[in-house]
């Protein structure tokens, strides 16, 4: 009778290996630098995905925290990890994409986290065989107070103009190997905006992409969040992005609507006040006319939003 149940089990366990090895290998890349009170919770929502076909890629870059002690602590479930100095965020990024295998690819910084069933979804609906991108909605949990926000990327991709407004939300964001392939690496020159840079270079070679209306992953925000303290590192990125996908006229208003920021919104709360909103960027056109002259509304409100 065992010896009948133990082939049985041998079939069943085989058919499970067969049917893993026939969907798409999704390859899932952790940054991480000293993130050793958040990288857990990162861990965990990847190995305890419902998913049987991952490879789970994690790059420290030399942290001096408990980051490697949780590390270790799961590396029976971690396909490769190394903790050595790098050249930063996309350095890191770039020499674990080198390593992967998978037909589909992300990647998962070390404070954030994927929520139930999100590697399965992807699977289902990206094509492996395709250029392809898809990306959903993700929530952002603000610390300490854990107040949550959701995301609204649907409006934005029927609205927005992607060289003017970064409203793919990277954690929420998967692509097919063959993607990685013909855009190329993350621009290492970058250090706050190379996710967009990559997404804008997919765009422009007329890469495929494909919203989908379910919350992947949660990003959370914090004091040492690297966007949060960019400062004016960050901001002569986003120069430099508007400047190289958008000219210098675009630049231009870009930076007077960032630095003239009070005046803007003097503006636009008397707009408010009078009930006048949807006027609101014609008006600020007819009171700066020769910062905005010619620019779309829709433009204007991108680069007000992205200042």
């Amino acid at each position: 009778m065992n010896y009948f149940i133990g082939i049985f089990l041998d079939k069943v366990l085989n058919l499970a290996d067969f049917y893993a090895m026939n969907l798409p290998k999704i390859s899932i890349i952790t940054p991480s630098y000293n993130q050793g009170q958040y990288i857990e919770e990162t861990i965990l929502s990847v190995i305890n995905q419902d998913y049987p076909n991952i490879e789970y890629i994690v790059m420290d870059g030399g942290s001096n925290d408990q980051t490697v002690e949780i590390i270790k602590k799961y590396e029976s479930k971690i396909t490769y990890w190394v903790s050595e100095k790098d050249k930063g965020q996309a350095d890191a990024i770039n020499k674990g994409f080198a390593r992967a295998t998978g037909d589909i690819l992300c990647w998962l910084n070390s404070d954030d986290y994927f929520f139930e069933g999100t590697l399965k979804f992807v699977a289902e609906k990206l094509n492996a065989n395709k250029k392809e991108i898809l990306f959903g909605e993700v929530d952002h949990i603000y610390e300490p107070q854990k107040t949550i926000k959701h995301s609204n990327a649907k409006n934005k991709f029927d609205n927005y103009n992607l060289e003017l407004y970064d409203y793919i939300i990277q954690p929420g964001s998967f692509w097919t190997k063959k993607v990685w392939e013909e855009v190329g690496t993350l621009d290492q020159d970058f250090h706050f905006v190379f996710d967009w840079d990559w997404f804008v270079r997919a765009k422009n070679k007329h890469v495929k992409f494909n919203y989908c209306n379910r919350v992947m992953a949660m990003y959370r925000v914090h004091d040492s969040h690297k966007t949060s303290t960019g400062g004016d590192k960050r901001n002569l990125e986003i120069e430099k992005m508007l400047l190289k996908y958008s000219g210098q006229k675009i630049l231009d208003a870009y930076v007077f609507m960032r630095d003239e920021k009070e005046k803007i919104n003097s503006v636009l709360k008397k707009v408010g006040k009078y009930k006048l909103t949807r006027f609101d960027m014609k008006l600020l056109r007819i009171i700066f006319p020769s910062k905005f002259l010619g620019i779309a509304d829709i433009q204007l409100r991108q680069l007000y939003e992205l200042g």
